[in-house]
């Protein structure tokens, strides 16, 4: 095949790319380095139907705009072309001339896998070559991602974890990031991290959530292979990798995806379905073809590139409504009248049923805050088929209750029992992610109520009852040692804390819970079935108490919980159990060594024959002051 007629795009691939079926255009469209007739060069391929004509311009050619000149694929919309002599490293752009307006632009590559250092906004010629150590990882991982293994992440936002003051107060690079972070999710007991959008994005004010590089990591921390280091260093670590995804909107910058070709190519044309009021971005136009296929090959991108272990779609609710966020007469309703964006139910079905044929070990977790029904069900019973769906409710819920002064929460004690109501509904995660301490909401230290005992004593018991509700686990960085300022993306989190006793406690508290909740089968294996959970007294609000087991697949793991939202320590507290025998309290949460009063039940107690709570055992226990104590079962 010769320079002229050399083509990566079989007739196949153009079939299924029009048709929205191609899941891997990442291997055909973009830049990709090649060998034609013994000479090396670099094939580009770009989606411009609207053009008239398409150029590659770069620095090999001192960004003349009518550089290299790609042809026409058929009428696929595909332009295409090889240059000789252009190797890895060459920056490039398309210049596209559009038959539309006469509209000329310059855009970066929509599939480069690799960017210029934001500002800068070319694209780079680049290779995804690596020679992965993860093996291991990548055969028992899905043991560590299954719905009854335990799941307590670290969300990460990698600009701001940790910088390095010496050298100008720099965030880490990934290859940097790769021991420090796998050691500290070793230590903290965690078992994933989620990583803050990575795909390359212009302006970091946006913590990346403003996409324009859906298959390139963004170049602010390194090279494609030094994130490739970063993910694989972790799962030798035994650490495992959630990406956030970001298909709702993309930004509206001029070398983006944006009006491509002189029309709305990747949006909607109508701004009613087209661009987001809130955040001032494009919407996809999620019943193209074209554009389902870009998006359904960026997810397996990440899932096939990068061995990326679970993908956390953002702002699910916002693609799932066509009325999200929008006034009436802001929005035209679906073809049978409703507000369903059924273009975008469609999209979000077949991206998991991809994911999970394709990579039946990972997970999909939809960050979707309304009550729509079945997102973590599968599609051929009607869900979205996501794998596991963040319980928002269960956030405002129990953030609303745990702020409040103590003494009025006795009228506010269904904030925390309404949730049992549909707990099991979904496969949820209650997470307490970045979106809960910014924008004037405080930390979650400062949202606390009382003296700086009891704001510890508060936050305590909030990662005490987190830890041993039903559901995985989710805690943003800083929270564990308690952050007092909001999270800021210019700055590291706030490191010098760990100098006082208070922050290193607390840190210690939510490395034991986390500990134990891996230890545990009663805390992890049922986390979504009703049988790992029963409910002892959820009717105290006067003292503001709830108690509650946890149980395992095994009938000889069970878990008691007791927490006392009150600073009254309850003294000759009697709690009902069902087997009788030595119950060890394995983790008090006032104990002194977290930072708390001391008081507790001397390392646990025996049951007495006296029925109680309808159990036919009972216990006699000390509640400390706003703080949870957890006993284990006899036997187990």
């Amino acid at each position: 095949m010769s320079k002229d007629t050399f083509s990566l795009l079989s007739q196949d691939d153009l079939y299924l790319f029009n048709e929205g079926s191609h899941i891997r255009l990442y291997e055909k469209l973009g830049a990709h380095l090649a060998t034609v007739d013994g000479e090396d060069g670099t094939y580009f391929a770009v989606w411009a139907p609207n053009a008239e004509q398409v150029y590659v311009m770069g620095d090999f050619n001192g960004w003349q705009k009518k550089g290299f000149k790609l042809k026409a694929c058929g009428s696929s919309g595909i332009w295409e072309g090889f240059i000789p002599g252009l190797g890895r490293g060459s920056l490039y752009k398309y210049h596209i001339a559009s038959r539309v307006h006469r509209y000329r632009v310059e855009k970066a590559d929509p599939l480069a896998s690799y960017c210029e250092v934001p500002p800068r906004t070319a694209s780079v010629v680049w290779d995804l070559s690596y020679d992965w150590n993860d093996g291991e990882w990548m055969r028992e991982r899905k043991h560590k991602n299954a719905l009854d293994a335990p799941i307590a992440i670290y969300e990460v936002q990698l600009g701001s974890w940790m910088h390095v003051p010496e050298d100008n107060n720099r965030p880490l690079t990934y290859r940097e990031l790769a021991p420090k972070l796998a050691d500290y999710i070793n230590k903290m007991g965690l078992t994933h991290v989620e990583l803050m959008p990575v795909m390359e994005h212009p302006f970091g004010g946006s913590w990346g959530y403003q996409v324009t590089g859906y298959f390139a990591p963004t170049s602010r921390y390194g090279i494609p292979q030094d994130f490739m280091y970063l993910v694989d260093y972790l799962h030798q670590h035994n650490i495992g990798v959630i990406l956030d995804w970001v298909p709702s909107h993309f930004p509206t910058d001029t070398h983006g995806l944006g009006f491509f070709d002189g029309t709305h190519l990747y949006e909607h044309a109508d701004v009613r379905k087209g661009f987001h009021p809130d955040w001032k971005s494009h919407i996809f136009n999620y019943g193209r073809h074209e554009v389902r296929s870009f998006l359904l090959s960026s997810a397996l991108f990440w899932l096939d590139k990068y061995h990326v272990d679970g993908l956390r779609v953002d702002g699910v609710a916002s693609m799932l409504y066509l009325d999200y966020s929008r006034k009436k007469g802001e929005w035209i309703p679906n073809q049978f009248g409703g507000r369903e964006n059924l273009e975008a139910v469609s999209l979000l079905r077949r991206f998991n049923e991809e994911v999970y044929k394709n990579f039946p070990d990972v997970q999909t977790i939809a960050e979707e805050s309304t009550d729509w029904a079945m997102v973590s069900r599968p599609t051929y019973i009607g869900g979205l088929g996501f794998g596991m769906k963040w319980d928002m409710g269960w956030m405002h819920d129990t953030l609303d209750y745990i702020t409040k002064d103590p003494i009025h929460r006795k009228y506010h004690h269904n904030k925390l029992t309404f949730r049992m109501l549909y707990a099991f509904s979904e496969n949820f995660i209650l997470s307490l992610s970045h979106d809960e301490v910014v924008h004037g909401k405080a930390s979650l230290l400062s949202k606390m109520p009382g003296d700086d005992w009891q704001k510890f004593a508060n936050l305590r018991l909030l990662f005490s009852y987190m830890f041993t509700q039903p559901g995985k686990k989710l805690l943003f960085m800083g929270d564990e040692f308690g952050q007092w300022r909001e999270w800021n993306h210019e700055t590291s989190i706030d490191w010098h804390l760990l100098q006082y006793d208070r922050h290193q406690a607390l840190q210690k508290l939510v490395g034991d819970l986390a500990h134990l909740y891996r230890r545990e089968p009663a805390l992890h294996e049922l986390d979504f079935e009703w049988k790992g959970f029963d409910w002892i007294d959820c009717n105290d609000s006067l003292g503001s108490v709830l108690s509650y087991l946890r149980r395992g697949k095994s009938s000889d793991d069970i878990i008691l919980v007791g927490c006392n939202f009150t600073p009254i320590p309850r003294d000759q507290y009697r709690i009902g159990v069902p087997r009788g025998g030595y119950w060890q309290e394995i983790l008090n949460s006032d104990a002194d060594g977290y930072w708390g009063s001391g008081m507790g039940n001397k390392g646990g107690l025996q049951t007495e024959n006296i029925p109680y709570h309808g159990k036919p055992f009972s216990l006699n226990i000390t509640l400390p002051p706003l703080a949870a104590v957890i006993f284990k079962s006899p036997g187990t």
